[in-house]
């Protein structure tokens, strides 16, 4: 903490912003101390991200004031920021795909014309911060190639490069596993204690409180509350960010599984790389049961999913949906709807929308052909219509079918994928991560339809890296390592120990 009376290293004072008729901001007043642990809590909508748009420089506010250092402080675009000694990790990834992790490490900080020299040192520096905080990864693998945990590990590693004094993590646990979330706190705490000030936005109420010194929470654009973590719980802070109680208490019937929807045998398949991610998976689904599936990222969860959504053809192996075999070679996604499969993506914004698309033109996404939209040509009417319906019965906010959806929050990105999905009427559903980057309201929502569509006959395969969430929900659980499935349990007769065993590769000890 800083010196009696030094000045805040970041103060907030009456920002404001508005687009359009929407205020997304509403007179924001806060402070971060030097080597203080501020976390920033809200639903989604709730205003967290404009305001860290703000102090990063995308977004220029239509009133109040930024001072760093007790210095007013003049932010009209990310470099200013970094001058100023403000990094940020962002939520939706800042990547280049195509560029391997050490240029993207370097972009923005090359360190003048000559490449090879700023290649060198970058290289120097990415090792160093590997070794020292645990977040290995190799500096020459293409980013595109990366699961999502590894790619939210690099951008916390461009922030740590930057030397930055005020960082901005914007759900940076979002991705990792419970074992990486923990080992970002304690990276945390370090840099904290090193002098540097954090801001923490996260939607994980429990980790708010472990993490952090102090916990403002947004609602509805505005500061509605401030609280020591030591003087508060998660109960207070949820009913301050939703304005009501919560009741995470989830239910369920209690009715056996039904007949098996899918079934999978010896499934292999391979990345851009050539390398195996999938390596002999055999797995089933029956009606009406949850089937979790837990693991470190990066080994084989996401293959596993995206095989068989047909997003990524399988190498061999066999597949049968409700009993009948899917012959590999016409397996696509058209063909997985119409056979009753829907799928909502690991990463929304890579492969669940369109972010320059409006919200309508989302909302039917893959499923165009309904003729309920229009016999010969899609009727814009109809389609507005159908996203409407969703966005009431969904609370997907703002209600703007029209507005690019990618200016909404990631949660109600998440809400109307969910939407579009599940609406369809599938018989099998495929999940993966459901509540990354979603509010306590909106996980709330999501986990309590999922059961209502187990209870209701449906057969669902759920990839999460929150080990609670698949507790929750799961009838059984699978866990994989290194692209095979090393164990399966019964959640009744399984903790998390024996689960953690078993990510970890420990078949021997779980046993």
């Amino acid at each position: 903490m800083p010196a009696l009376g030094a000045p805040p290293a970041l103060r907030v004072f009456g920002v404001t912003k508005r687009f359009g008729a929407v205020v997304a901001n509403k007179d924001i007043s806060l402070d971060v101390a030097r080597g203080e642990i501020h976390a920033i809590v809200g639903e989604n909508g709730a205003g967290k991200s404009t305001l860290m748009s703000i102090l990063m420089g995308m977004v220029t506010p239509d009133a109040g004031e930024i001072f760093v250092d007790g210095v007013r402080a003049r932010i009209r675009s990310p470099r200013d920021a970094a001058a100023l000694g403000l990094g940020m990790v962002h939520q939706h990834f800042m990547l280049v795909d195509t560029l391997d992790v050490l240029d993207n490490v370097m972009l923005g900080a090359e360190g003048g014309a000559l490449l090879a020299a700023g290649r060198k040192r970058a290289r120097a520096r990415l090792a160093d911060l590997s070794r020292a905080h645990g977040l290995s990864v190799d500096p020459d693998a293409i980013v595109g190639d990366l699961p999502v945990g590894l790619r939210q590990r690099v951008e916390i590693l461009k922030a740590l490069a930057r030397d930055a004094r005020i960082i901005i993590l914007d759900e940076p646990t979002a991705a990792l596993t419970p074992d990486e979330a923990n080992d970002l706190g304690l990276l945390m705490r370090w840099l904290a204690a090193d002098g540097a000030s954090i801001l923490f936005i996260t939607h994980k109420l429990n980790e708010a409180l472990a993490v952090a010194d102090r916990i403002s929470v947004l609602r509805a654009g505005a500061v509605v509350a401030t609280h020591a973590a030591a003087a508060t719980d998660a109960r207070e802070l949820a009913r301050a960010m939703v304005g009501r109680d919560v009741d995470n208490a989830l239910s369920r019937g209690d009715g056996p599984p039904g007949r098996t929807l899918l079934e999978a045998r010896d499934l292999t398949a391979r990345g851009a790389d050539g390398r195996a991610r999938l390596s002999g998976v055999s797995l089933s689904l029956r009606a009406g049961e949850i089937v979790g599936v837990a693991g470190v990222a990066g080994h084989g969860q996401s293959e596993l999913i995206e095989v068989l959504a047909a997003m990524r053809r399988m190498e061999s192996g066999a597949l049968a949906l409700d009993g009948e075999p899917v012959d590999a070679a016409v397996y696509d996604p058209a063909r997985a709807r119409a056979l009753g499969v829907a799928h909502v993506p690991e990463d929304r914004s890579r492969h669940g929308i369109v972010g320059e698309f409006p919200a309508a033109g989302n909302a039917i996404l893959g499923r165009h052909r309904d003729r309920a939209l229009g016999r010969r040509l899609l009727d814009p009417g109809a389609i507005r219509a159908r996203c409407a319906d969703l966005m009431e019965r969904w609370d997907v906010r703002p209600r703007a079918p029209d507005t690019p959806v990618g200016r909404f929050s990631g949660g109600n990105q998440q809400k109307l994928v969910f939407a579009r999905e599940i609406e369809a009427g599938p018989a099998i559903l495929l999940v993966g991560q459901p509540t990354r980057g979603v509010d306590i309201g909106a996980i709330e929502a999501i986990h309590r339809r999922l059961l209502a569509l187990r209870d209701a006959g449906k057969a669902i395969l759920l990839v999460s890296v929150e080990l609670d969430e698949i507790f929750a929900l799961s009838d059984r659980i699978l866990v994989m390592h290194e692209g095979r499935i090393v164990g399966e349990r019964a959640t009744a007769s399984t903790d998390r120990r024996e689960i953690g065993l078993l990510m970890a590769g420990v078949v021997e000890r779980a046993a």
